[in-house]
């Protein structure tokens, strides 16, 4: 691994009402702003989020096939059970 190794970052957020949004980034900070912001269309309606926990991964693919896991049945147990 090398510093410029590029990170991909998989979140769950908790909204206002309960639900938990789960997403995949490069970076974490700016799109947190751009949740905070109201510029996201699933959490707009939401706010304020807070961050519950976030997994980082070197390999793009595998942060967007666990993102895609989680948004599954037995993903979201895994995440009731294990993330949050």
């Amino acid at each position: 691994m090398t510093l410029t190794s590029k990170f991909w970052t998989v979140y769950l957020l908790r909204c206002e009402d309960g639900s938990v949004y789960k997403g995949c980034t490069a970076d974490l900070s700016e799109r947190l702003q751009r949740h905070q912001k109201g510029e996201v269309k699933y959490t707009r309606t939401r706010l304020p989020v807070e961050l519950i926990t976030y997994l980082v991964f070197q390999d793009k693919y595998k942060a967007f096939q666990f993102e895609r896991y989680l948004k599954t049945g037995s993903g979201a147990a895994f995440a009731r059970k294990r993330l949050l």
